[in-house]
């Protein structure tokens, strides 16, 4: 940064000046501002709406989310390849791997002038196997890691709590291609290591978890989440370290409960439950516990471009994981059953609705009701369940004798304090926010769209996939969930918009105004990222501002600037001290190393 010297004064060309630019600070947030990231970029002034899940970034917002794709692109460079693709698809691309229709109404679709159909790209699978397809012939070409950070487009239903659920986004998204499970594993592998670095470079505190792979398929798949309020995803977690996993996925030990002694000849028998088809009521009603309960949950499910129903049992006091049960039958959506479909299948209303004399399918590729018995019930006896008759239940009702299911599987909601699956320790459930997204897609992809290289054999192999998504806004405001107060947030100094503010608390005084340009170039010289508050405001002003957008550090040139000191603040802590102004830079050195500036 040159600098010259006017009328005695150290002056930086091209310094960032507040008084310059465009920072439009708010005092309070907009009603609808829930979270507070949501409510601290606007205050900040790093973004603006646009429209119901549509930002604009502003001067300082854009910095920051420009320095985090810094980092990643840094970080992603040495494991892959960056491309640019494009964000407008045709429709034949998804058509050829099956998803035009299973992405429903999450997909903006539109057509151009000659009628054909083309969609805003939400992920890009699609397309680099596409590209995989047309170009790799060899094994010798493999493996391949591609990757791009591209804007992506979803017709988010509900959009809310500002860049946590929108309908457009910019994601760092990533594709590998190997010969084998092995090169797969090491895909895998280099992506997971990238990402905490990532991750720990933009100063975030996030846990690895297991996770449901959801509309991209695959197997192993693994999320980066950042605990927070503010998120949508439950984690379930043993405080031990041992385990870690979105509800989606989680799992978890139960302890032996007591059943009931049988009555009667111990075979199921009719009770008369006038009115009472809560889970709750029939056990206060008849004196037992929801754990000697089997609950009924009936779903259609769309399987195959199909409605087909789906039923549930499952201990009383639980209740069904529909992202697992989902995976389990292949089901892109689900929905409960209405009376008609309750009628046709179970020729009962609900809350009293029951297995005995329920016809399963065989398998899974039965048109007939799927039938699912979850794992906790597996061993028990003597329960009581609907008995498909209003106002009636049965009672001795066991698992296997009195009834039959199509599979039996974990289909239910882990609940805090039962055992780690690894060590049994009480389990801890909290919301939290996905940054990042690792798939093992397998080979889904490649098959359906034809993609074959020659192994050494000289025999045509497909190729086997992964997909790697990081959330280049979710790292930001993430890191604003954890770090804010009353006041505002503080960014890291690798991804806050400045390092450093140097605020001149009086801007009539002529010699606090050429010290604080002084001590700015001094920083600037320094290798720092400063913007000088310059403006004509009261200090007091100044340092709310400062404290509002997110600049870790702020150096307050003030009274004692006459003494060759000035103030040194850190926003994290909210602590001060005095510095000698000719030692401000090789304060700042220590407290922002230089491989950590971006």
């Amino acid at each position: 940064m040159e600098t010259e010297t006017r009328a005695g004064k150290q002056v930086t060309q091209n310094m960032h000046r507040w008084s310059k630019l465009f920072v439009p600070t708010l005092r309070e947030a907009p009603a609808d501002a829930e979270v507070a990231s949501h409510k601290f970029l606007l205050r900040a002034g790093y973004i603006r709406q646009l429209g119901a899940g549509i930002y604009s970034y502003l001067f300082l917002g854009n910095r920051s989310v420009n320095k985090i794709v810094g980092i990643v692109r840094e970080e992603m460079d040495k494991i892959g390849q960056e491309f640019f693709l494009p964000a407008i698809h045709p429709r034949e691309i998804w058509e050829a791997s099956g998803r035009w229709t299973t992405m429903g109404d999450n997909m903006f679709r539109l057509k151009d002038r000659k009628g054909a159909d083309l969609a805003l790209g939400m992920t890009h699978e699609e397309v680099m196997t596409d590209i995989a397809r047309k170009e790799l012939r060899s094994y010798k070409q493999l493996p391949q890691i591609w990757y791009q950070i591209q804007t992506k487009f979803r017709d988010e239903p509900r959009p809310k709590a500002g860049l946590l659920r929108v309908r457009q986004f910019l994601m760092k998204d990533s594709y590998s291609f190997d010969i084998d499970a092995a090169g797969l594993d090491k895909s895998f592998d280099l992506h997971d290591a990238v990402y905490r670095r990532i991750f720990s470079r933009c100063g975030l505190q996030f846990v690895a978890v297991e996770a449901d792979s959801g509309a991209m398929g695959g197997s192993q798949s693994q999320e980066f989440m950042v605990y927070t309020d503010a998120g949508e995803d439950l984690i379930v977690s043993c405080p031990t370290g041992d385990y870690a996993a979105n509800l989606e996925k989680a799992t978890s030990q139960l302890p032996v409960e007591e059943d009931l002694p049988p009555s009667g000849d111990g075979l199921p028998e009719l009770v008369h439950t006038p009115g009472k088809g809560a889970i709750a009521d029939v056990a206060e009603y008849l004196q037992i516990s929801p754990k000697q309960d089997i609950k009924c949950v009936a779903y259609m499910a769309l399987r195959a471009g199909k409605w087909l129903p789906v039923t549930v049992f499952l201990r009383g006091d639980h209740s069904v994981n529909e992202a697992k049960l989902s995976a389990l039958v292949g089901a892109v959506d689900l929905r409960s059953m209405v009376a008609e479909e309750l009628e046709q299948w179970f020729h009962a209303p609900a809350g009293f609705l029951g297995p005995v004399g329920i016809a399963a399918a065989k398998d899974l590729e039965s048109a007939e009701m799927l039938v699912i018995l979850d794992t906790a019930l597996v061993g028990r006896k003597n329960m009581i369940c609907g008995a498909n008759k209003l106002d009636y239940h049965l009672r001795n009702v066991t698992p296997g004798r009195d009834f039959q299911w199509t599979l039996v599987a974990d289909v239910r909601n882990v609940a805090e304090g039962e055992g780690c699956p690894v060590c049994g320790t009480p389990l801890k459930v909290a919301k939290a926010v996905e940054i990042g997204h690792i798939f093992k897609l397998g080979k889904k992809y490649t098959t359906a769209m034809g993609a074959s290289v020659l192994d050494e054999a000289g025999k045509e192999v497909t190729p086997i996939m992964g997909s790697y998504g990081i959330g280049i806004e979710r790292i930001l405001t993430a890191t604003i969930e954890q770090n804010n107060d009353k006041n505002g947030f503080w960014l890291p100094a690798a991804i806050a918009p400045f390092e450093v503010v140097v605020t001149i608390t009086n801007t009539t005084d002529p010699k606090l105004v050429s010290t604080g340009e002084a001590v700015a170039a001094q920083l600037e010289a320094a290798g720092f990222d400063v913007i000088l508050d310059d403006r004509d405001e009261r200090a007091g002003v100044k340092f709310k501002d400062a404290d509002l957008i997110g600049i870790p550090y702020r150096v307050n040139v003030g009274k004692r600037a006459a003494e060759g000191k000035v103030e040194l603040v850190i926003r994290s802590t909210s602590t001060s001290q005095d510095v000698e102004m000719d030692q401000i830079a090789s304060l700042m050195t220590g407290l922002i190393p230089e491989s950590s500036r971006p």
